[in-house]
């Protein structure tokens, strides 16, 4: 992880003859509260080992690409291995998005990622798209009652500037225009800076922009390489099955 220029990790600088805590140090702790350790517990294990490609049939095929269902899976997993080692030579990489139905290993694939960065101590912020626009709700709430912990600002800042973004289940949900506005400002700082972003969308891209507006896709499509990820049946049906048929 880069030492802070400003405190070299100590997290408090001098204001005058007064220690005072360090931007970074702050940041470091809104983001951790916020993604409450970065991570969905069941996801901390994740890694490119346990990706399983049987979920993924090798007889049907992508209505889009025209290549099977396994086939997609093997281009989204090569995609997410070459991200890792991109990331590490050069933070400022490109994105991606995984598009496909609900159970389809986008999560997964992403929070292989995640790991993988995490090992080599990278700064990462993973939140759950509805779950961030609830928190910086939230604070709305708060002013107004004058027990402000986080500002809307705090978490805003938190989601634009750390250096690897992950915006899971950016889904089908109903964006007003405060929702596709707050995601605008988001990514587009990110794409004016040259941060990447990893996406998890159930939302096919040629729909996206029905839902999130014109401005917000076209950043998406700037920023991030596309990749989908088809299966037959959802793979945590699957999963469950098998662990009650045991």
């Amino acid at each position: 992880m880069d030492v802070c220029a400003l405190c070299r990790d100590r997290g408090i600088v001098l204001q005058g003859d007064v220690a005072v805590p360090c931007r970074c140090s702050l940041q470091k702790s809104i983001r951790q509260r916020l993604a409450d350790s970065n991570l969905p517990r069941n996801l901390i294990s994740c890694n490119f080992a346990k990706f399983d490609f049987n979920y993924y049939s090798k007889s049907c095929l992508d209505p889009v690409k025209g290549i099977s269902f396994y086939q997609s899976a093997c281009r989204a997993y090569r995609a997410a291995r070459d991200f890792v080692q991109a990331f590490l030579r050069d933070p400022y990489t490109d994105g991606l998005i995984f598009t496909g139905q609900v159970g389809s290993g986008k999560t997964f694939l992403a929070c292989c990622i995640a790991n993988a960065l995490l090992e080599q101590r990278k700064e990462l912020l993973f939140v759950v798209v509805p779950d961030l626009l609830d928190k910086i709700r939230s604070t709305f709430d708060g002013q107004r009652q004058g027990e402000v912990d986080l500002t809307e600002q705090d978490i805003t800042d938190a989601a634009r500037e750390v250096p690897l973004l992950f915006l899971d289940d950016l889904g089908a949900h109903n964006y007003t225009d405060w929702t596709k506005n707050k995601l605008y400002s988001i990514l587009n700082y990110r794409l004016n800076e040259c941060l990447p972003t990893v996406i998890t969308t159930n939302i096919s891209l040629e729909d996206l922009e029905g839902y999130l507006g014109r401005r917000t896709t076209s950043r998406l499509f700037q920023m991030c390489r596309p990749y989908r990820l088809l299966v037959e049946v959802d793979i945590r049906l699957i999963r469950r099955q098998a662990r009650e048929a045991g």
